[in-house]
């Protein structure tokens, strides 16, 4: 009997120790990223060293042109508007511009974002560069406005030749050890799920990639994510193509992903591109699709996050890439907003109790959902997708309507919400 005392007291103690050991905090205001909205935040557009944003028209690589009008901060373009002034962006890496961003989250009722780290990023020479700034920045907003906030690696960047995941265990010990990205200061918002803070990893399973999932040692990262003592703990969402569950069209024909898939807490798959509203019924596949995963989900044991988008254009990105045919602007028409509210409202009718958007800041391929305006510069060359005459903030106010009708603050509505 004593013996068996013993050993109850050993595990005891190694228990609480493991417990005092680790780095993150024991609560958040976040504890699960059900019945949450997020969206996906890059923070990519920095200002050079001559201050001048995007000096010529051949250098536009965006497709949507931001409102820039409440920015503390902005910098001279080398375009023009149509009244002859000189058009202005804002700059990601300034705190006001990030402080910004947070204060729309809240006053229109995004629940919060999930922070892009690239792989490069991640590289130890590259760590203190302005996109570590800028995570420090949003996770001060984050914690002001009391937004969740959650880390997402992207593995773009990966390279094939040998190259592995263990650039990002080291990576998230700095974040965890030098920015407290788990234990941030004032109001703890960092996102959880199932009680644990949510790492994210993103990019597993995509055919285009120069990396095999099977050689990059992706189950050693989520297995330290999970289990170490101190930085461990964590639950774990990974981003994978729209047809992960058939391994077929936009995913790798490999079993292993669905392994990986198993290993997870949550699965999000990237559905931009995938469906638009120029076919007939296109919608039916969406919620089709839907539909299926989540049932592959609950028999696995795994949390599903489908993903929403605004529409798509890459227009002036793809005539400046030498490997890409031209694409028409808006190539996937936003409708005003009725193409976003129609993947909302069938994502949570097929059953979806949390939602990731695609994105919040993205102008590059015009999926944004922040502030944009109709009237961009004027340009022989580059084109804009805008606003269809809907007010710049319109997408932030379906999406803080899109979280009320998730969480059954108000009944779903399958017609596009308009404001009174």
């Amino acid at each position: 009997m004593r013996t068996k005392i013993l050993v109850l007291v050993s595990f005891l103690l190694i228990g609480i120790c493991t417990v005092a050991q680790t780095k993150h905090s024991q609560k958040t205001k976040y504890p699960s990223y059900k019945g949450l909205v997020m969206a996906g935040y890059q923070g990519w557009f920095r200002a050079p060293q001559t201050g001048v944003m995007y000096p010529s028209e051949e250098q536009i690589s965006i497709d949507m042109w931001p409102d820039v009008s409440e920015y503390e901060l902005t910098y001279p373009t080398g375009m023009k508007l149509a009244d002859g002034s000189t058009a202005r962006f804002f700059n990601s890496a300034d705190k006001s511009t990030t402080d910004l961003h947070f204060k729309w989250m809240k006053q229109y009722g995004l629940d919060g974002v999930f922070m892009q780290r690239f792989f490069n990023t991640a590289r130890p020479e590259n760590r203190k560069r302005a996109e570590t700034v800028i995570l420090r920045n949003a996770l001060e907003a984050a914690s002001k406005y009391e937004r969740a906030i959650g880390v997402m690696y992207d593995l773009s960047g990966l390279r094939g030749s040998g190259e592995d995941c263990s650039l990002l265990i080291e990576d998230w010990k700095y974040l965890v050890d030098s920015m407290n990205v788990t234990n941030q200061k004032g109001t703890h918002t960092y996102i959880f799920h199932r009680g644990k803070p949510l790492v994210t990893i993103w990019g597993i399973g995509f055919p285009d990639r120069p990396y095999d999932i099977r050689n990059i040692g992706i189950q050693r990262f989520m297995d330290f994510l999970k289990n170490d003592p101190q930085y461990g703990g964590c639950s774990i969402m990974v981003g994978v193509p729209t047809f992960w569950r058939d391994l077929d069209a936009d995913c790798v024909h490999d079993v292993y992903l669905h392994e990986i898939i198993k290993q997870a807490d949550i699965v999000m798959p990237w559905m931009v591109q995938r469906f638009t509203p120029l076919l007939h019924h296109d919608m039916d596949r969406y919620r089709d699709v839907i539909l299926k995963d989540i049932k592959w989900c609950k028999e696995n044991h795994v949390d599903y996050a489908p993903c929403v988008c605004p529409g798509f254009s890459w227009h002036n990105l793809s005539r400046k890439s030498r490997n890409e045919e031209e694409k028409p602007p808006g190539s996937i028409p936003r409708m005003g907003g009725t193409f976003y509210w129609q993947q909302i409202s069938t994502a949570i009718a097929a059953g979806a109790d949390m939602l990731y958007v695609a994105m919040f800041d993205e102008v590059n391929e015009g999926t944004a959902i922040f502030k944009v305006t109709d009237n961009p510069p004027v340009s022989n060359i580059a084109k804009f997708v805008g606003t269809d005459g809907k007010p710049s903030d319109h997408y932030l106010w379906l999406t803080g309507e899109a979280a009320k009708m998730l969480r059954k603050e108000k009944p779903l509505s399958f017609k596009m919400p308009e404001r009174q």
